[in-house]
């Protein structure tokens, strides 16, 4: 269009001001071709629209917006019609604790009351992306800062609706996942009527208030000694039990031994005894006695 204004003020300085100037006359029909060229070449312009990759084009008439969506490529229009690109592909939008580290600038940060009336700073961020059928609908009822009007707004809500049906220290530990698909799925559902689609929900920090932190590491810890102690136990159970079944293949063996030498059994080894005794080199004198205790005398003596 700004090419087709400047053609037309060239045509209309050609044919008034040359016009009376008799010695700029000669030019006329140069400023006749520039200005037809810049007529065409804006014609051009406003006939062919080029929309890049991961874009779509939402048709712009008089203010009207149509429903139909341009993909990316080139497309021959109406000169008349303005388009509007919008952006399709992966966005995100961080709420951070950390100066710094999300889209606005300073704490960013969701702080939410839970059921136990403690409040509980979480650092989140939103993927999620614009649904290119839904431009259209998305560009006529909230414009092109939806990330300020929608995203921002409902995730903050959201979250903070959902938060007070959990305690502090659940959010923190066992219930984080069902904390977070929760929200998850409330936020989808808003995100969709409005023409964008939720990719993904990423709760990237909790921080609870010191007194609940102090309580949990004391539990942790009294939990690692109550650990530390059934151990202990443990190990003292089997050494005992390793003590007992000692103590009973002693008491086993000597009962067996007790059991199994008779009077007959001692007698023959003490005539085995004897039995040596008397091969010996040494001579030896073998009294047998009454009460069959053999009296040994040396045959040196």
């Amino acid at each position: 269009m700004f090419l087709i204004v400047i053609g037309i003020i060239i045509l209309v300085i050609t044919a008034v001001v040359l016009k009376n100037n008799p010695a700029l006359a000669k030019f006329k029909p140069i400023g006749r071709i520039v200005g037809v060229i810049f007529i065409l070449l804006g014609i051009f312009n406003a006939c062919v629209k080029q929309i890049d990759a991961g874009q779509v084009g939402v048709k712009v008439l008089f203010g009207s917006i149509q429903n139909d969506v341009m993909g990316s490529g080139l497309h021959f229009i109406n000169p008349l019609l303005d388009v509007k690109k919008m952006d399709v592909k992966t966005q995100n939008y961080t709420m951070s604790g950390l100066h710094d580290e999300g889209n606005q600038v300073g704490d960013d940060a969701i702080r939410v009351l839970t059921s136990d009336g403690l409040e509980v700073t979480i650092d989140l961020t939103v993927l999620y992306r614009v649904v290119g059928a839904d431009a259209p609908r998305l560009l006529r009822e909230t414009g092109d800062d939806y990330r300020d009007k929608i995203v921002r707004p409902i995730t903050r809500t959201k979250i903070r609706d959902n938060a007070v049906y959990y305690q502090a220290v659940d959010l923190f530990g066992s219930k984080r996942d069902v904390f977070q698909q929760r929200i998850f799925k409330s936020i989808e559902e808003d995100f969709k009527k409005r023409g964008l689609l939720l990719e993904q929900l990423l709760v990237r920090n909790i921080t609870l208030p010191n007194s609940v932190k102090a309580s949990i590491e004391s539990k942790i810890n009294a939990e690692q000694d109550a650990k530390k102690m059934e151990f202990v136990l443990l190990k003292e159970k089997q050494e005992a039990e390793r003590k007992r079944v000692e103590a009973q293949g002693i008491a086993d063996y000597q009962r067996i031994i007790n059991t199994g030498l008779t009077d007959q059994q001692l007698q023959y080894e003490q005539i085995k005894a004897m039995k040596e005794l008397a091969l010996s080199a040494n001579a030896k004198v073998i009294v047998m006695g009454k009460g069959n205790t053999p009296i040994i005398i040396d045959g040196k003596q």
